[in-house]
Parts: C-alpha cells; structure tokens; sequence
C-alpha cells in the first residue's frame, strides 16, 4: 500500500462524494468509474468498494443541507423504499458474481443510458411542486418498485441505487427533483447496501483497508460540500447537471469496456 493509493482513493471519495450531494444519486456510480479509472481496481473490486463505502452514513451533512432547505421525505416512503431496495439489492449481488468483468461493464453502460433515455424524457415539473412538499406522495406500490429497480442495480452494478432511485422518483412519478435528491441521500442512512455487500466481501471483492477508509473520508467531505452547491442551484439546472454527469459516466465506463 502506497501514498499514491490511499490519495487515489481519498480523491475518488471526494468526486463521488461531491457528485452526491450535489446530484443526491448517492456516491456509488461514481465510486465505480473513479475507482475503475483513478486506482485501476478490477470491476468487481470496484463495485465491492462502492458498496461497503456506503453502509456508514457519510451522507448525513448532505442530508442536513437538504432539510434546512424545505426538502422533507416521510418514513412511510423510506420504508417502502427500502424494503424493496433489500430484496433487489441480494438479487442483483448475487446475479452479480456469476457474470463476467465485461458483462457487468456493459451492463453498466446500457444502465446509464436508459436512465440518460428517462431523464430526457422527464415532463416539466410545476414550479410549486418544486417547494418539496407540494407534491403527492406516491403509492405504497410505486415506491416498492422504484426501490426494487434500485436495489438491483445497486447489487449487479455496484452503484448503491442512488442513480435509479432519483430517477424514478423524479422522472417516472413526478417528484420535485430537490425532494427526490434528498430521499436518495436519505435511503443511504438505512444500511440497505450491507446484504449485497456481504456477497462481494464473500467472493473476495474488496479493496485493502486504508483505500476504503480514504474513499470513506472524501465521501464524507464531498458530500458536504456537493449539497450546499445544490440548495443554491435551480431544479431544472440540477436535471441538467444529472443528465451530463451519467453520459459522462457512460462514456468513461464504455472507454473502459473497449480498452
């Protein structure tokens, strides 16, 4: 273990951080492609990495930003979320270590670009919807579902499910984008990443002590720092940032996947 190392991973904590407190996709996509790009792990050390970097709750000052702002989430809708976020997440991990380097690359390419697809298809929400509180909460149904999706994705992909969960509570049910960022970054105080993360640590997936707890502190500090930035940026603005930071990703991993 070198100097070199523990700064890669305390910079890839740090962009990952900042990408979720600012975008509230929690840190897990980009934990993947910076760990895959700036410390050369393997795909699925990288997603192993991703997945325990998020079981403590490095996301709190984030969520803290959020809630003095006015964004509230209720904990009905945490739960039902993270009931199905469980499920998916075991499922996806599992699927996971049966599939190839490769395969979980491309996987992860085709991922983004469908959320990219959802993102760009999203209607204009109401500027009183964007209050964070305007909008009605979903079923018990649809939060079920978007956390399944998310948890899956967060299991077979590594990438915590943050990604999947604002988009499919902003894009497909509507949500006030503040809102849906705050309840992504709320769903990861609950430790749902811990099954599917015992899966990766069962398989052998993990990175050397020092590099998590580097990635761990940037987290903690990006995050901080990523959602004061976003309480001062217009929701319509945010949508745009998540929209170049997932192609951004997409073509880093597709880069990755052909070389």
């Amino acid at each position: 273990m070198d100097v070199i190392e523990l700064i890669g991973g305390l910079g890839t904590g740090l962009v990952g951080g900042f990408t979720s407190g600012l975008l509230g996709v929690t840190p897990g996509g980009g934990l993947v492609v910076f760990a895959v790009m700036l410390l050369g792990a393997e795909q699925h050390a990288a997603q192993g990495l991703s997945l325990v970097a998020q079981i403590p709750p490095t996301s709190a000052a984030g969520i803290r930003r959020y809630w003095d702002s006015g964004s509230r989430v209720t904990a009905a809708a945490l739960l039902w979320l993270g009931v199905g976020f469980l499920v998916g997440g075991v499922a996806g991990a599992l699927m996971a270590n049966w599939a190839t380097a490769a395969v979980l690359q491309w996987s992860y390419v085709v991922y983004l670009l469908m959320l990219d697809a959802l993102l760009l298809r999203r209607r204009q929400a109401k500027e009183s919807a964007e209050a964070g509180g305007a909008a009605p909460e979903p079923g018990r149904a649809a939060l079920l579902a978007v956390g399944c999706a998310a948890g899956v994705s967060s299991g077979f992909l590594g990438i915590g499910g943050g990604l999947a969960t604002v988009v499919g509570l902003s894009a497909v049910l509507g949500m006030a984008q503040h809102r849906a960022q705050m309840i992504s970054l709320a769903l990861t105080m609950v430790p749902t990443t811990l099954p599917s993360a015992w899966v990766y640590w069962r398989h052998g997936a993990m990175p050397a002590w020092p590099v998590l707890v580097a990635v761990i502190a940037g987290l903690v500090v990006g995050t901080d720092i990523g959602a004061r930035l976003a309480n001062r940026v217009p929701p319509e603005r945010l949508r745009v940032l998540l929209v170049g930071f997932v192609s951004l990703m997409a073509v880093c991993m597709t880069l990755k996947a052909l070389g």
